[in-house]
């Protein structure tokens, strides 16, 4: 699939088939991630893949409730380690978030040229998914994302979006 196409093409999927998804496949999306870039090649992520029933069912009561995340075969849960890198003088704690969203991007991407679908999920709480999935204390939840196979496998092109020139500026603001 040519890459705009990819990204033309990518939804928030929230309702997922029982199909587990290959190994193959897996590997490949997990590989975008590996070669994501990150501030300083650092790569302070790490992405941990959930498959047990029930702890997707607790990851999706952790996720504001929403029990659909639980139907993908997958919960990707991703997390970051602060470096302390304060890059650009001003950036400091969100750095981690920018380089962990910089990769998910890429699985994200990957996972819609694979033909699975995932929505990622800002909605999540912290605290309570350390303890579940014995996640360290100086690393932290960035997002979450269910990773499995649409049941309505139509991608669609975007919805409405602003134009480029609401969103692009040449040279100045």
């Amino acid at each position: 699939m040519d890459f705009y196409d990819v990204v033309k093409a990518r939804r928030s999927i929230r309702s997922y088939t029982l199909d587990e998804v290959p190994d193959d496949v897996l590997n490949r999306v997990m590989e975008a991630v590996r070669v994501a870039p990150s501030g300083s090649n650092r790569q302070p992520w790490r992405f941990l893949l959930v498959r047990k029933p029930a702890l997707k069912q607790k990851l999706a009561e952790l996720c504001g409730g929403q029990k659909w995340v639980a139907e993908a075969p997958i919960v990707v849960v991703a997390c970051g380690h602060n470096i302390n890198y304060n890059r650009g003088g001003w950036m400091g704690d969100a750095a981690v978030i920018m380089d962990v969203s910089i990769g998910l991007t890429h699985m994200v991407l990957a996972a819609r040229a694979e033909g699975l679908g995932t929505c990622w999920i800002g909605l999540f709480e912290n605290t309570p998914i350390k303890a579940l999935l014995g996640v360290p204390e100086e690393w932290n939840v960035a997002a979450v994302t269910p990773l499995g196979y649409p049941k309505d496998p139509t991608f669609v092109g975007p919805g409405k979006r602003k134009g480029l020139e609401e969103i692009v500026g040449l040279d100045k603001w």
